[in-house]
């Protein structure tokens, strides 16, 4: 199956949290408080998709309030912390949602995504993923993690299912003044 033909079947991105939607660093404050960077592309890609019917979660083996934050100012409602198990988690997103594994993509870039980028329709990875991911991953992005590789991921899915003028349509051209326009 192609690339092409994979991606008009998706319903689903699962997004990897460090070194996908960010660049991976952690830095550590003096009173031991975490940060993270986002970035605004990858935000308004999600939203993009989930303005769409295409629904987005978070699978990450760490935890952190931050991305508590994140993922409630974005509206991921899917959002699995903790997973250092990261097949479970997919089987719990599959259950939850009723999708098959055809119908989901998942954005991954070091070992711990190994496993679970082999079980789903479309394996994607930021260009700075470790050789064993960029190996199993059908799109890889020109972008790194943190820097936009979320972003083009969904604007393919969305050029690919037919949306994407529509989105622009009702998303920039004539958007909802009530819409939340948090990226």
């Amino acid at each position: 199956m192609t690339l092409t033909e994979k991606a008009r079947k998706i319903k689903l991105l699962i997004c990897d949290v460090d070194g996908v939607l960010t660049d991976g660093k952690i830095y550590i404050g003096n009173e031991g408080e975490l940060f993270k960077a986002f970035d605004v592309k990858d935000g308004l890609g999600i939203k993009m998709l989930l303005a769409n019917g295409v629904d987005v979660a978070i699978l990450t083996a760490r935890s952190s309030e931050i991305l508590k934050r994140r993922t409630h100012e974005l509206g991921i409602t899917n959002v699995l912390q903790g997973q250092r198990d990261k097949v479970k988690g997919l089987g719990e997103l599959l259950t939850a949602t009723g999708l098959s594994p055809e119908e989901i993509a998942y954005i991954g870039d070091d070992l711990p995504d190994y496993a679970v980028i082999q079980k789903v329709g479309l394996a994607a990875c930021p260009s700075n993923a470790v050789e064993e991911i960029v190996q199993l991953a059908d799109f890889k992005s020109q972008y790194s993690g943190g820097a936009g590789a979320v972003r083009e991921l969904a604007e393919f899915i969305l050029k690919t299912q037919g949306k994407w003028e529509s989105t622009l349509e009702k998303m920039f051209l004539h958007p909802d003044p009530n819409a939340r326009h948090r990226y």
